[in-house]
């Protein structure tokens, strides 16, 4: 029958819960956490773009409806999974903490299922208005109703998928984070033979056109929520924490301490979101051509952003851990190596963008075709903005990572929110619409969020001892 679930024993020190020797051992062990986390979020973007390259073959009108839906479920998946991303702040302290670590480690994931499950629900709710969000932003009737009922059948992939990020969150702060990188490409692979499947017909299946996407879609999701689970099942590391156990008891003291860092991690989400969503509705105003320009060049600054997410989500680990082991020197270090990772890569990035705009420009779009020429023009300026403000986009996902890991949300969140939409929005509009800039006007207001917010998260950072985000113990040590 195994060892009864509350004298599991722990399992034995790895190197995510003893602390580094020095600042290269730091380096080392925050890479190999890391490394996994990039590739996965990378591979999840290649899901979407999969989707994007068979939808956008049936026309203008499809791919209008299902960038639409997309957009709204992925904003709704991507903030609750923010909402159960708080679980591995407290796994990584428990872990750093070590007493009873088993057990503890087994409440906060149960309760981030529990979590996940019923922010999915809402989520779901909210969805199945989707025409009628479709026509209050200004949608054309037919579009909208061809994405309601597109929302109708994707709106199935949010509950796996909030539960598919919280199993990636525990599975990384367990230290199995190359799990999440295997996973993510077996469900590209899944995602791409389905859409060619049930969209055109193939294999003996009927040719479903656009719901054949979003079916292709749900069977993904439930795809990588079953392979977390049997890989919990499976590996002798994980098995150890009996995470399934006694999976219908309530721990509510728990859940509100998931409830008091997560809601602020799913605000910060929405805020900067929000930011950049609104941003196109303001490029779509100013005209066709700037808006293509500016998809493109936003499209290039996501990808390369995943990094720096990646880094700031190891990071939150490696805090975390020092976090809960009071050990001041080793939170300092963990997250100053994270910051540094996460800068110096974006200066990489800025500096292959100021050097190959148009060999950027060209993995979308040809360069060269008179057809596009007004596009590139403006691509290539929204392009010099984003690489000017790179550093700032890595600094704030990373700093905000090590807060999380000193459990520290709700004024980062608010910092977030007044950075993001006073100056940063309130620019956009003012630069967009009342200055001759126009769209390099909205991109200089992104610009300004994202340094502002940077800035103050940076300082938040450097005066954790003063504001007494560290514990007492740790902050008398160091």
């Amino acid at each position: 029958m195994g060892v009864p679930l509350r004298h599991a024993a722990m399992p034995r020190p790895t190197s995510l819960t003893t602390a580094p020797a020095g600042w290269r051992d730091e380096l080392g062990a925050t890479l190999r956490l890391a490394l996994p986390l990039v590739g996965a979020n990378l591979l999840q973007m290649a899901i979407y773009s999969v989707d994007v390259i068979f939808v956008a073959r049936l026309g203008a009108e499809p791919l209008a409806a299902s960038s639409l839906s997309v957009s709204l479920s992925g904003l709704l998946m991507w903030a609750m999974s923010g909402l159960v991303g708080a679980a591995s702040a407290l796994m990584a302290a428990e872990l750093g903490r070590r007493r009873h670590a088993v057990r503890e480690v087994r409440r906060t994931f149960r309760m981030g299922v529990w979590l996940a499950v019923l922010s999915g629900l809402a989520c779901m709710a909210i969805c199945t208005q989707g025409e009628r969000i479709m026509l209050w932003t200004g949608q054309q009737p037919q579009v909208a109703a061809v994405a309601g009922n597109f929302l109708g059948i994707l709106m199935w992939t949010i509950i796996p998928l909030v539960l598919a990020s919280h199993l990636r969150n525990t599975v990384s702060a367990l230290g199995r984070p190359f799990i999440s990188t295997v996973i993510a490409g077996f469900a590209v692979a899944v995602n791409a033979l389905g859409n060619y499947a049930l969209i055109f017909g193939h294999f003996g299946l009927p040719a479903l056109g656009l719901p054949g996407s979003a079916i292709a879609s749900v069977i993904t999701s439930f795809a990588m929520l079953g392979a977390y689970v049997l890989v919990i099942q499976l590996d002798r590391r994980l098995r150890r924490y009996h995470l399934w156990g006694r999976w219908w008891r309530g721990e509510w003291d728990r859940l509100r301490q998931m409830l008091t860092l997560g809601l602020p991690i799913a605000g910060t989400i929405l805020a900067e979101a929000g930011l950049f969503s609104g941003a196109a509705f303001l490029m779509g105003r100013i005209g066709e051509a700037e808006l293509a320009g500016h998809t493109i060049a936003l499209q290039f600054a996501a990808l390369a952003f995943q990094v720096p997410y990646g880094i700031a989500q190891a990071a939150t680990i490696r805090v975390g851990v020092a976090y809960g082991a009071r050990d001041a020197a080793w939170i300092a270090r963990a997250g100053n190596v994270a910051i540094a990772l996460g800068i110096g890569f974006m200066a990489f990035t800025a500096l292959l963008i100021w050097g190959f705009p148009r060999a950027i420009l060209r993995l979308y779009v040809d360069p060269d075709a008179p057809a596009n020429a007004a596009l590139v023009t403006f691509a290539v300026q929204y392009l010099m903005v984003a690489a000017a403000f790179q550093l700032f986009d890595g600094a704030q996902a990373v700093a905000a990572g090590v807060l999380r890991g000193l459990q520290d949300t709700r004024i980062p969140m608010l910092i977030a929110i007044f950075s993001y939409w006073v100056p940063g929005f309130g620019l956009a509009i003012a630069l967009g619409f009342f200055s001759p800039l126009s769209g390099l006007g909205v991109w200089f207001g992104l610009a300004a969020g994202l340094v502002i917010v940077a800035a103050l998260l940076l300082w938040r950072w450097s005066a954790r001892h003063r504001l007494g985000l560290v514990p007492l113990r740790a902050a008398t040590a160091g």
